[in-house]
C-alpha cells in the first residue's frame, strides 16, 4: 500500500485518559498516537477499555484525568456534535439508529441538503447523497424504508454509510463488520483503503484477527483499562497478539467444541433414530424437539422446513438480507409467521409473541441485544432473572436473596464483568452485555436453544467460551440452531448446515465434508 507522508506531530494525540464508571476504572492513563493516513487497529478482550476511550473521543464521555490533542493543540470535546465539528466519527459497535426516520433521512442526520424554500429539506438531494454512500459499501438499502424495519445487518450498513458522509479526518469504526456479510466486508475494506490514502487516521476495532492484518499498519492492545503495546502490524502474528490481549495461553480456537461435537455424534450413531412428525409414522419412538414445516413470511422468507433432533446442533448460513433472523425471530414470536406450521415434540404449537416460545421450552439470544436482548437501565442482576422471574418468587413477592443467588450463579458461570450485580447493564461492555443475555436465555433451561449471531463484538477469550457453551448444550441434549456470519465458526460447531438465498432453504451441507467455496457458492442470489 502507499504511505501517506507521516508529520511529525500526530494528527490526534490522546494522552493519559483516565474514566471511571460506578468505582470501576475503565480506563487506567490510557495514550493513543493516531497518525494521517494510518489503519490503527485497537485490540483487547471485552472490558479491555477500548469502546469507553473511543466513546471519549467521539464526546460521549469527559475523561476523569487526561488531555485530547488535535494537530497537537489541546480541546475538550464536550458532545459528538463537537466531535463532528472537530472532524471525528465514530460507527459505534451498539447502534443508534432515529428508528422512526427513513434511510436516507438517517444517512445525512444533520447535514440534510437544503432546498431553495428557506427552511425545508431537498428531499431528491438527501436521497441522492444516501444513495451514493450506501453505493460506496455495494449496498441495497430501500431508501425511504424506516430504520426500525431494516436487519441489524443493514442497520449496521446505514451507520457505516452515515459515518463515511461526514467527510471527517478521524474515523472511528467498533466493530463495523460484525453484523454485515462478505460482500459489505469487502466494499468496506475498499472504502477504508480510500480514506487511508487520502490521509485520513482509521480506529479500527474488531475481535477478528484476519482483518487487523489485513488493514491496520499499527496495533494497539489494551487490557483491563490499561495500555499493554504499541506495535507495527507487521511484528506481530495472530498467536502474539492473542498472548498480548488475554495475558495468557488459549487453547486453538475451535478444538474442545469440535471434540465434544464428534463425541456427541458417535454417541447419537448408538441410539434409534428420532421419529418422524408425520402421523402415518407408527412406529414412533421420539418425536424431534422441533419441526418447521412451510414457514413463510410475506417479503422475508417462503417455504422453509426443517428439523432439528436432540443434542444437534443446526447451522444457519447465508448472506445478509437472506432471511435466518427473520426465521428465527417468527420461531420466538418476535415476528410470527404468516403461513406454514411449527411442531414442538410433534404437536403443533401457534407461537405469536416470545411467551408463547417460552412456554413451548424456546430460548433465544437474539442478534440485536440493544433491541430485544437488554433493558439497559435495568441492572445486571435484574437482566440476568428477568425472563425466569418467577423461579425467583414466593408467590407475588420476589425473594431477593434468591434473585441475587441465581444472578450471582450467572455472572460466574459466563464470566460477566461488573463491579456488582446491581450496575446497570448499559454500563457494561458490548461483549460482557451478550453474556448477559446467554445467561439469562439459558436461566430458564430452554429444550430448543435458537443463538443468533451470539459471538457478534465479543473478544476471542470469550468466544471460546460460548463455544464450550454450545457444545455443553448438545451434550445436555437440547436442540440447538446456530446463526452465524462468520463461516468458519458454523461450519466447525454444526451438525447440519441449512444454507438461505433470498429467502429460501436452498441446500443441506454436512459441514465436515464442505468448504466456505461451497457454502458461498449456494448463498449468492441467482
Amino acid at each position: 500500500m502507499p504511505q501517506v507522508p507521516q508529520s511529525p506531530v500526530p494528527l490526534l494525540d490522546a494522552v493519559n485518559i483516565s474514566k471511571a464508571f460506578a468505582g470501576v476504572q475503565a480506563l487506567d492513563d490510557v495514550s493513543l498516537a493516531l497518525r494521517a493516513g494510518e489503519v490503527h487497529a485497537l485490540m483487547g478482550e471485552n472490558g479491555a477499555g477500548k469502546s469507553t476511550l473511543m466513546r471519549v473521543l467521539a464526546g460521549l464521555h469527559s475523561p476523569d484525568t487526561g488531555e485530547i490533542r488535535l494537530h497537537g493543540r489541546r480541546v475538550a470535546i464536550r458532545s459528538p456534535h463537537e466531535a463532528m465539528r472537530l472532524g471525528i466519527a465514530m460507527i459505534h459497535q451498539e447502534l443508534m439508529p432515529i428508528p422512526d426516520l427513513t434511510v436516507a433521512e438517517n444517512v445525512t442526520l444533520g447535514r440534510e441538503p437544503a432546498s431553495r424554500l428557506l427552511g425545508r429539506i431537498d428531499r431528491r438531494a438527501q436521497r441522492e447523497e444516501a444513495g451514493r454512500l450506501l453505493g460506496l459499501l455495494g449496498a441495497d438499502v430501500p431508501l425511504r424504508r424506516r430504520m426500525r424495519d431494516l436487519s441489524v445487518a443493514q442497520m449496521q450498513t446505514v451507520e457505516i454509510a452515515k459515518a463515511l458522509g461526514c467527510n471527517a479526518r478521524i474515523v472511528i469504526m467498533d466493530e463495523p463488520t460484525a453484523a454485515i456479510s462478505g460482500h459489505e466486508v469487502e466494499a468496506l475494506f475498499r472504502v477504508i483503503d480510500t480514506l487511508r490514502r487520502q490521509g485520513a487516521a482509521i480506529v479500527y476495532i474488531t475481535h477478528r484477527m484476519d482483518e487487523v492484518f489485513r488493514v491496520a499498519q499499527t496495533v494497539t492492545v489494551l487490557r483491563d483499562g490499561r495500555h499493554v503495546a504499541t506495535r507495527p502490524a507487521g511484528e506481530l502474528d495472530e498467536e502474539r497478539l492473542i498472548g498480548l490481549m488475554v495475558g495468557r495461553e488459549l487453547k486453538p480456537m475451535f478444538a474442545a467444541s469440535v471434540e465434544d461435537k464428534e463425541s456427541e455424534k458417535g454417541r447419537r450413531r448408538q441410539q434409534p433414530p428420532p421419529a418422524t412428525t408425520r402421523p402415518d409414522d407408527a412406529a414412533e419412538v421420539e418425536p424431534v424437539p422441533l419441526a418447521v414445516r412451510g414457514l413463510g413470511r410475506a417479503g422475508a422468507f417462503h417455504d422453509v422446513s426443517f428439523e432439528v433432533r436432540r443434542g444437534e446442533v443446526l447451522g444457519l448460513a447465508g448472506l445478509m438480507g437472506a432471511g435466518r433472523t427473520e426465521v428465527a425471530e417468527a420461531l420466538f414470536g418476535l415476528k410470527p409467521a404468516h403461513c406454514g406450521a411449527i411442531l414442538v415434540r410433534g404437536k403443533p404449537v401457534r407461537i405469536r409473541r416470545p411467551a408463547d416460545a417460552m412456554r413451548c421450552g424456546i430460548g433465544m439470544v437474539t442478534e440485536d441485544r440493544k433491541g430485544y436482548g437488554l433493558v439497559p437501565t435495568l441492572s445486571v442482576r435484574q437482566n440476568i432473572t428477568l425472563a425466569s422471574l418467577r423461579a425467583c418468587c414466593a408467590g407475588p413477592v420476589v425473594r431477593h436473596r434468591r434473585e441475587a443467588a441465581a444472578a450471582t450463579a450467572g455472572i460466574r458461570r459466563f464470566h460477566i464483568r461488573t463491579a456488582t450485580d446491581r450496575q446497570p447493564v448499559g454500563q457494561l461492555s458490548g461483549g460482557n452485555q451478550q453474556k448477559v443475555v446467554i445467561a439469562r436465555t439459558l436461566m430458564a433451561e430452554p429444550n430448543i436453544v435458537i443463538l443468533d449471531e451470539p459471538t457478534r463484538g465479543i473478544d476471542v477469550g470469550a468466544k471460546r467460551e460460548v463455544y464450550g457453551i454450545i457444545a455443553r448444550l448438545a451434550r445436555e441434549g437440547k436442540a440447538v440452531i446456530l446463526i452465524s456470519s462468520e463461516l468458519p465458526e458454523v461450519l466447525a460447531l454444526s451438525d447440519r448446515l441449512l444454507v438461505m438465498r433470498q429467502g429460501r432453504v436452498a441446500a443441506e451441507l454436512d459441514p465436515s465434508g464442505t468448504s466456505q467455496e461451497e457454502v458461498l457458492k449456494h448463498a449468492m442470489p441467482a
